[in-house]
């Protein structure tokens, strides 16, 4: 895709700043900022020179200017960066100047957009490009980096082959059916398909870890007033965010904080206390907390361990969904109870106050949501990866029993057909143009 009319946006942050980046990419990229510049330096060197208002020829600013000729530039059109003083009024009366020129306000990440219709990269690439600006970690921000220079793709990419080989010998075998020879009957077509189940399954567990990196895990501290839930918060925030008093129902509101455990980002909540109430203030805590209670990965359920077990707490039990859920007895150091598991309860002993019992509730947090950190090779993955993969693996153990207990070369052709299909939406080969729409929305201008 080659598009007829020419963007600019301002690139860097907005702000004050040591420099600011202006990006203009289309084919009047060229011409438009030689009406700036006076005079355009050769492509790919920088030139130090003034920018100059068309209309009255006084001096902007000064700075460089960059010239990329497609199509070797990041957007593969003619693109020219103008990299000034970073002062907001400068920029944008620079950008004005542009706009007046012939140039139209870029749309949020309609740069990259363009970097990929125009085949500079894929979709997995365009995404890692926002994922490395929004990384909020170390791990994070190594994984998009990953992604973004194509080791998602290239996990990809020997699937797709095998699965079209295997869809050629298939379907081949049916547009010959006068051919003696039973193809279908071979026994290495069933095997091929299996190994691509294996080959599925080792993707399908990166993927997770990927898109663990990039969501992060939500974590619902609930339980009874003055169980010490805020006191829980603020030992693993390892700071003060939530206040903390000897008085029941001091949380009336959803409280969070972001943390990490080994580079796992986690999103923790603090819940009002939950308990009947006639105060309609709590009522609404008390009802956010429930919001909250579905929306979480894990629950921890926070219980006194000064009290003893009431039909209240057997029915609090009852109420929490089906998801993983750590009964957690809080303020051993004031009953003397040992930190740790209680294998035989089922139950982890802890101590807000102390911290005891802690590094076992977050070793036991990453055990639950399968995080394992490894040093290379992690991509940055987001949920519509991994639907689409768990898709295109249903689709292929689908033709797996065509093949095996049916004996239908047609029904495991479109089964595999539907898998490609499946692989193609990750990638970008195959995708719905209101699903580009969702994705380069989520970008910040001017990137």
């Amino acid at each position: 895709m080659t598009s007829c009319d020419t963007i600019a946006a301002i690139a860097t942050a907005p702000g004050r700043g040591g420099v600011g980046v202006i990006r203009i990419s289309g084919p009047k990229a060229q011409s438009i900022a030689q009406h700036i510049t006076g005079k355009l330096p050769p492509i790919r060197y920088a030139r130090h020179g003034v920018f100059i208002d068309p209309n009255t020829q006084d001096v902007i600013d000064d700075g460089l200017c960059l010239v990329f000729a497609a199509p070797h530039s990041y957007t593969g059109e003619d693109v020219v960066e103008l990299q000034g003083h970073g002062g907001p009024v400068v920029l944008d009366r620079l950008l004005h100047h542009l706009l007046q020129l012939g140039a139209r306000l870029a749309r949020p990440g309609e740069f990259t957009e363009r970097a990929f219709l125009n085949g500079r990269i894929d979709l997995t690439q365009a995404e890692a490009v926002a994922d490395l600006i929004d990384a909020g970690n170390q791990a994070a921000a190594q994984a998009a980096s990953r992604a973004l220079q194509g080791g998602f793709s290239k996990r990809i990419s020997p699937l797709t082959t095998a699965l079209i080989g295997l869809r050629v010998r298939i379907e081949s075998a049916l547009d010959f059916p006068e051919e003696e020879i039973d193809f279908l009957s071979d026994p290495q077509i069933a095997k091929q398909n299996q190994q691509l189940l294996h080959d599925f399954d080792a993707l399908l567990a990166e993927t997770e870890q990927g898109v663990l990196l990039r969501e992060g895990m939500r974590i619902a501290i609930i339980g009874k007033p003055n169980a010490g839930k805020s006191s829980l918060l603020n030992q693993l925030a390892g700071e003060d965010r939530a206040i903390v008093t000897d008085i029941a129902g001091t949380t009336r509101d959803v409280l969070r904080a972001e943390i990490q455990i080994d580079g796992l980002p986690v999103h923790i909540i603090d819940t009002a206390g939950l308990r009947e109430s006639d105060d309609p203030i709590e009522q609404e805590g008390i009802r956010r907390a429930w919001v909250e209670i579905e929306q979480a990965d894990v629950i921890l359920l926070l219980r006194d361990d000064r009290e003893q077990y009431s039909p209240h707490d057997k029915a609090l039990r009852a109420q929490m969904p089906a998801k993983p859920l750590i009964e957690i007895h809080n303020k051993i150091d004031l009953t003397g109870g040992i930190a740790g598991f209680n294998t035989e309860r089922r139950i982890l002993n802890i101590s807000a106050k102390t911290g005891a019992g802690l590094p076992e509730l977050r070793s036991h947090l990453k055990q639950l949501m399968g995080f394992k950190t490894t040093e290379g090779g992690q991509f940055i993955a987001r949920r519509r990866h991994l639907d689409a993969l768990i898709q295109a693996r249903a689709e292929i153990a689908a033709a797996q029993t065509a093949l095996t207990d049916q004996k239908a070369g047609e029904l495991a052709a479109e089964s595999l057909r539907r898998a490609q299909m499946a692989l193609d939406q990750i990638t970008g080969k195959f995708t719905a143009d209101d699903l580009l729409g969702e994705i380069f929305s989520t970008f910040c201008i001017g990137k």
